[in-house]
């Protein structure tokens, strides 16, 4: 049985030896991705996304333990854990302290836990973060939370990945401002704010429910009693669904709120199934691969047709500032 094939049955070793091909960008890699495509396509992606100190990996930790042991009538899911964490831009080493954040996960054959390393790229994810998901997509895997570096205003990127976006904050962290510069309130479908159990909660909520009211201003939405209502169409016709982003207290130490954060996440899905953004979701994060793995293709091909000496003739020209950015593109590109 081939890699793939293995992978397909939740064979653990094969997943795990196909995780580090894909990170590795290897031929045999690439070959069982093309083979899993077809399968893939049925998870439910979650992104956690946050400044760091806001309690990301405990929420992540709370929330699997949550799908594998939820409340009566629903069946446990299998859960895979895909967390990010920064790379030394010095030694280019990562310390992928998450899987210690998250031990009592260990030994539950139900959940996967992988740590990657971010390896200088930007927007919060490892390059090879999209092919990672493929893979536990494929091995059946129900769920899957990725969790983002937290480097702070970097991290939209993961919008472009998950079907749910979580956003985490905490009290006292100064970090409401730094979230309407980021522009990372308007990729939230659902802001946690975490570590509750602080002083100065209330003061946290009120600033990011005035901010998304900022962000997201939809004249025929009105709190009512702190509820969102709907202004009925003059016309008569039946409004388009909005999402109204929900904002839920919890302190994740404690395991406090994670039901209601579960219940929202449930809530987004049918929505986004109900309206049919699941399949628009889908079909950006498809086109935002393709143009990614487009780009970095291109590159290596055309630095592979251009000589180095003709290269390095440019750059050097660049440096002595004789010509701009913008004309050494052009002069690369004319000499192939």
């Amino acid at each position: 049985m081939n890699l793939a094939a293995s992978v397909l049955t939740g064979d653990r070793l094969a997943i795990s030896r196909l995780l580090s091909q894909v990170e590795n960008d290897t031929p045999e890699g690439r070959l069982a991705l093309s083979e899993l495509f077809a399968h893939t396509g049925r998870a439910h992606l979650i992104g956690v996304t946050g400044a760091p100190g806001t309690g990301k990996s405990s929420l992540v930790n709370q929330l699997a333990r949550y799908y594998r042991h939820p409340k009566a009538g629903e069946n446990p899911r299998r859960v895979a854990i895909v967390a990010v964490d920064p790379s030394s831009p010095f030694s280019g080493g990562a310390i992928l302290g998450d899987r210690i954040r998250m031990r009592d996960l260990a030994g539950d054959s139900g959940v996967f836990i992988r740590s990657m390393a971010s390896r200088g790229s930007l927007g919060g994810l490892a390059s090879a973060t999209a092919s990672v998901v493929q893979v536990f997509d494929a091995a059946g895997f129900e769920v899957i939370m990725v969790e983002t570096v937290g480097a702070g205003q970097a991290e939209v990127d993961i919008a472009r990945l998950a079907h749910t976006t979580l956003v985490v904050e905490a009290p006292g962290l100064g970090d409401e401002i730094q979230a309407i510069k980021a522009g990372i309130l308007e990729i939230a479908d659902v802001l946690v704010v975490n570590k509750a159990d602080q002083p100065g909660v209330e003061n946290t909520e009120r600033a990011l429910r005035s901010m998304l009211d900022l962000a997201h201003p939809t004249p025929r939405i009105f709190r009512h009693h702190g509820k969102a209502e709907a202004i009925p169409d003059p016309a008569g016709s039946p409004a388009q669904p909005l999402w109204i982003t929900p904002i839920q207290r919890t302190v994740s130490t404690e395991g406090t709120g994670i039901p209601e954060v579960a219940e929202h996440i449930a809530r987004h899905r049918a929505y986004l199934q109900t309206t049919g953004d699941w399949q628009r979701r889908e079909h950006a994060r498809i086109q935002n691969e393709l143009e990614t793995l487009l780009r970095e293709t291109l590159v290596a091909r055309w630095r592979q047709s251009t000589g180095d000496d003709a290269y390095q003739q440019v750059l050097d020209s660049l440096y002595d500032r004789k010509i701009s950015p913008h004309q050494a593109v052009e002069k690369l590109l004319a000499s192939e």
